[in-house]
């Protein structure tokens, strides 16, 4: 699904804490006013989704093509970013976002990466750096199938399962999403992996006063993807 923000009508107050959120960003990390703008990749969010559409055709029928300068790349890119895509992706070791999107260089991809692809404080603040800082123009919150996390939020909802330390309140997070597809025909895990990860793409969309100031200003796209780890393919609800 592509996520688009319409509601999005901030008071002078609201205005001026976001100018003062977006000086406070760029002065935390050494920029100056308009830096993002000035820097930012020269790639839209219509671009972007493009390009890792194609990248992904490319990992699943050519892999031997994903083979990159890594050396050259890194010169390029070792005193500035540029990055065209940020991808919200689970940890899960199968799912490495360069590579299935086509064997990617290094600079390309802004990437946060947690269990469940889920969306905390750290995860929003990083994408909004990438947003408004770098000037990222596309946003994908991608699940995976038979992810772990999505199983065990399942498993609470079925079975009333739980889990020790700080394993239950992360799949504590996920428990919502499994409980709005339970009793749903199809695949429970598979279902609630999609649905989940549309529910973050809105929650990020929507509940970010940065990313929904983009959003509205045409500047930034937030779309859900699901990766299929049997086929190697990305599909992009958009």
């Amino acid at each position: 699904m592509c996520v688009k923000c319409h509601e999005f009508a901030p008071d002078r107050r609201r205005f001026i804490a976001l100018s003062a959120t977006s000086l406070a960003v760029t002065a935390l990390f050494g920029g100056t006013p308009g830096l993002a703008q000035t820097h930012a990749t020269t790639v839209t969010a219509d671009e972007a989704l493009t390009r890792l559409k194609t990248g992904n055709e490319k990992y699943v029928n050519g892999p031997q093509l994903c083979e990159v300068d890594l050396a050259s790349h890194r010169e390029q890119v070792a005193r500035a970013q540029t990055p065209w895509a940020t991808i919200l992706a689970c940890s899960d070791s199968r799912v490495p976002p360069e590579l299935l999107f086509g064997g990617l260089g290094v600079g390309e991809l802004f990437v946060a990466r947690n269990a469940g692809n889920m969306v905390d404080t750290a995860t929003m603040g990083t994408i909004e750096y990438g947003a408004e800082h770098l000037g990222v123009p596309l946003v994908v919150v991608m699940g995976h199938q038979r992810c772990g996390a999505v199983s065990a939020a399942c498993a609470v909802v079925e079975k009333h399962e739980s889990f020790p330390g700080s394993i239950g309140p992360m799949v504590d997070t996920i428990v919502p999403n499994a409980q709005a597809l339970h009793g749903k025909s199809g695949d429970f895990v598979d279902n609630t992996v999609r649905e989940s990860a549309k529910r973050t793409a809105t929650k990020v969309a929507t509940t970010s006063p940065i990313i929904s100031h983009l959003i509205k200003e045409k500047k930034v796209k937030v779309v859900a993807a699901y990766y299929d780890l049997d086929d190697g393919r990305v599909e992009f609800f958009t």
